[in-house]
Protein backbone atom coordinates (compact mmCIF):
# COMPACT_ATOMS: atom_id res chain seq x y z
CA UNK A 1 0.00 0.00 0.00
CA UNK A 2 0.95 3.35 -0.95
CA UNK A 3 -0.03 6.09 1.72
CA UNK A 4 -0.56 9.83 0.45
CA UNK A 5 0.10 8.47 -2.89
CA UNK A 6 -2.67 11.40 -4.50
CA UNK A 7 -0.67 14.08 -2.31
CA UNK A 8 2.97 12.68 -4.46
CA UNK A 9 1.92 13.83 -7.67
CA UNK A 10 -0.12 11.39 -9.49
CA UNK A 11 -3.02 13.86 -9.21
CA UNK A 12 -1.20 17.35 -9.75
CA UNK A 13 -1.98 20.55 -7.26
CA UNK A 14 -5.02 22.43 -6.91
CA UNK A 15 -4.02 24.78 -9.49
CA UNK A 16 -3.02 22.14 -11.98
CA UNK A 17 -6.79 20.48 -11.44
CA UNK A 18 -8.34 24.12 -12.08
CA UNK A 19 -6.79 24.43 -14.95
CA UNK A 20 -7.46 21.10 -16.85
CA UNK A 21 -11.34 22.42 -15.71
CA UNK A 22 -10.84 25.54 -17.17
CA UNK A 23 -9.53 24.10 -20.50
CA UNK A 24 -13.87 22.97 -21.25
CA UNK A 25 -15.00 26.28 -22.56
CA UNK A 26 -19.07 26.38 -23.93
CA UNK A 27 -19.93 27.92 -26.82
CA UNK A 28 -22.65 30.28 -24.78
CA UNK A 29 -20.40 30.61 -21.59
CA UNK A 30 -22.76 29.85 -19.07
CA UNK A 31 -20.86 27.58 -17.21
CA UNK A 32 -17.53 28.27 -15.41
CA UNK A 33 -14.78 25.68 -14.09
CA UNK A 34 -16.32 21.86 -15.41
CA UNK A 35 -16.26 18.76 -17.47
CA UNK A 36 -18.82 17.16 -18.89
CA UNK A 37 -19.69 14.00 -20.78
CA UNK A 38 -22.65 12.51 -22.91
CA UNK A 39 -22.86 8.50 -21.09
CA UNK A 40 -25.36 6.15 -22.51
CA UNK A 41 -23.27 2.88 -20.89
CA UNK A 42 -23.33 2.29 -17.30
CA UNK A 43 -22.04 -0.86 -15.06
CA UNK A 44 -25.01 -2.78 -13.96
CA UNK A 45 -25.70 -1.14 -10.30
CA UNK A 46 -25.50 2.60 -11.97
CA UNK A 47 -27.19 1.24 -15.09
CA UNK A 48 -30.40 0.25 -12.36
CA UNK A 49 -30.23 3.38 -10.38
CA UNK A 50 -30.29 5.38 -14.21
CA UNK A 51 -33.37 2.79 -14.53
CA UNK A 52 -34.75 4.33 -11.21
CA UNK A 53 -34.58 8.03 -12.07
CA UNK A 54 -36.26 7.73 -15.93
CA UNK A 55 -39.08 5.96 -14.88
CA UNK A 56 -39.70 8.50 -11.37
CA UNK A 57 -38.77 11.68 -13.80
CA UNK A 58 -40.38 10.18 -17.39
CA UNK A 59 -42.61 7.24 -16.57
CA UNK A 60 -42.96 3.25 -17.61
CA UNK A 61 -42.61 4.71 -21.26
CA UNK A 62 -39.14 7.06 -20.65
CA UNK A 63 -39.64 9.48 -22.92
CA UNK A 64 -36.03 11.02 -22.64
CA UNK A 65 -33.03 10.64 -24.75
CA UNK A 66 -30.79 7.69 -24.17
CA UNK A 67 -27.86 9.74 -23.29
CA UNK A 68 -27.33 11.27 -19.60
CA UNK A 69 -25.41 14.63 -19.89
CA UNK A 70 -23.01 14.46 -16.41
CA UNK A 71 -22.07 17.57 -15.53
CA UNK A 72 -18.81 18.01 -13.41
CA UNK A 73 -18.74 21.15 -11.57
CA UNK A 74 -15.59 22.14 -9.84
CA UNK A 75 -15.86 23.43 -6.27
CA UNK A 76 -14.71 26.83 -7.57
CA UNK A 77 -17.04 26.70 -10.01
CA UNK A 78 -20.68 27.88 -10.95
CA UNK A 79 -23.31 28.17 -13.32
CA UNK A 80 -24.25 31.39 -14.79
CA UNK A 81 -28.07 32.62 -15.16
CA UNK A 82 -29.17 31.66 -18.23
CA UNK A 83 -32.92 30.28 -19.68
CA UNK A 84 -32.35 26.92 -21.37
CA UNK A 85 -32.54 26.68 -24.82
CA UNK A 86 -35.62 24.64 -26.63
CA UNK A 87 -33.18 23.37 -29.63
CA UNK A 88 -31.57 20.63 -28.05
CA UNK A 89 -34.68 18.74 -25.96
CA UNK A 90 -38.30 18.74 -24.84
CA UNK A 91 -39.63 20.68 -21.99
CA UNK A 92 -38.49 18.36 -18.94
CA UNK A 93 -35.20 18.53 -17.28
CA UNK A 94 -33.68 16.73 -14.30
CA UNK A 95 -30.71 16.41 -12.13
CA UNK A 96 -29.34 13.68 -10.03
CA UNK A 97 -27.03 15.74 -7.47
CA UNK A 98 -23.94 14.03 -5.95
CA UNK A 99 -21.35 14.49 -3.89
CA UNK A 100 -22.39 17.98 -2.63
CA UNK A 101 -24.86 20.28 -1.71
CA UNK A 102 -25.65 23.17 -3.87
CA UNK A 103 -27.96 26.35 -3.82
CA UNK A 104 -29.96 27.18 -6.88
CA UNK A 105 -31.04 30.52 -7.87
CA UNK A 106 -34.92 30.52 -10.03
CA UNK A 107 -35.14 34.51 -10.91
CA UNK A 108 -37.96 35.77 -12.72
CA UNK A 109 -36.35 39.55 -12.51
CA UNK A 110 -34.60 41.46 -9.84
CA UNK A 111 -37.16 41.40 -7.48
CA UNK A 112 -38.75 37.91 -7.93
CA UNK A 113 -36.67 35.18 -7.46
CA UNK A 114 -35.83 32.05 -4.78
CA UNK A 115 -32.78 30.11 -3.66
CA UNK A 116 -33.45 26.43 -3.65
CA UNK A 117 -31.36 24.36 -1.64
CA UNK A 118 -30.27 21.01 -3.61
CA UNK A 119 -29.08 18.57 -1.18
CA UNK A 120 -26.46 15.92 -1.83
CA UNK A 121 -27.90 12.72 -3.34
CA UNK A 122 -31.37 14.88 -4.42
CA UNK A 123 -33.25 14.58 -7.77
CA UNK A 124 -34.63 17.58 -9.09
CA UNK A 125 -36.98 18.32 -11.61
CA UNK A 126 -37.34 21.54 -14.18
CA UNK A 127 -39.94 21.69 -16.83
CA UNK A 128 -41.71 24.41 -18.68
CA UNK A 129 -42.09 28.17 -17.30
CA UNK A 130 -39.13 27.16 -14.70
CA UNK A 131 -36.62 26.58 -17.73
CA UNK A 132 -38.29 28.92 -20.61
CA UNK A 133 -39.37 32.10 -18.56
CA UNK A 134 -37.07 32.15 -15.13
CA UNK A 135 -33.32 32.34 -15.46
CA UNK A 136 -31.48 29.53 -13.37
CA UNK A 137 -27.94 29.07 -11.95
CA UNK A 138 -26.07 27.18 -9.78
CA UNK A 139 -24.72 29.20 -7.02
CA UNK A 140 -20.65 29.77 -6.52
CA UNK A 141 -20.18 28.77 -3.15
CA UNK A 142 -22.63 30.33 -0.75
CA UNK A 143 -22.25 30.61 2.98
CA UNK A 144 -25.99 29.73 3.75
CA UNK A 145 -29.56 29.49 2.98
CA UNK A 146 -32.12 30.07 5.51
CA UNK A 147 -30.17 29.32 8.52
CA UNK A 148 -28.47 26.56 7.09
CA UNK A 149 -24.66 26.51 6.34
CA UNK A 150 -23.39 25.21 3.00
CA UNK A 151 -20.10 24.51 1.31
CA UNK A 152 -20.15 23.12 -1.78
CA UNK A 153 -17.42 20.84 -2.55
CA UNK A 154 -16.96 19.09 -6.66
CA UNK A 155 -20.42 18.54 -7.52
CA UNK A 156 -21.46 15.88 -10.42
CA UNK A 157 -25.02 15.83 -11.47
CA UNK A 158 -26.40 13.37 -13.99
CA UNK A 159 -29.04 14.87 -16.17
CA UNK A 160 -31.88 13.21 -18.26
CA UNK A 161 -34.10 15.23 -20.40
CA UNK A 162 -37.47 14.77 -22.18
CA UNK A 163 -37.33 13.87 -26.01
CA UNK A 164 -40.30 15.76 -26.94
CA UNK A 165 -40.53 18.37 -28.82
CA UNK A 166 -43.60 20.28 -27.75
CA UNK A 167 -42.74 23.56 -25.90
CA UNK A 168 -46.82 24.49 -26.09
CA UNK A 169 -47.10 23.99 -22.97
CA UNK A 170 -43.78 26.71 -21.69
Amino acid sequence: MVNQFRKNGVAGSRRQRKQWYQRRVRGDGAIVLYREMEKLEWNESNGKIIERLENHVFGPKRNCLAAAHVLDLHEDGFIKPHIDSIKFCGALVSGMSLLSDAVMRLKLDDKNYSDVFIPRLSVYIMSNDIRYKYTHEILPNTPSINGREIHRTRRITIMKRSKESDHSNS
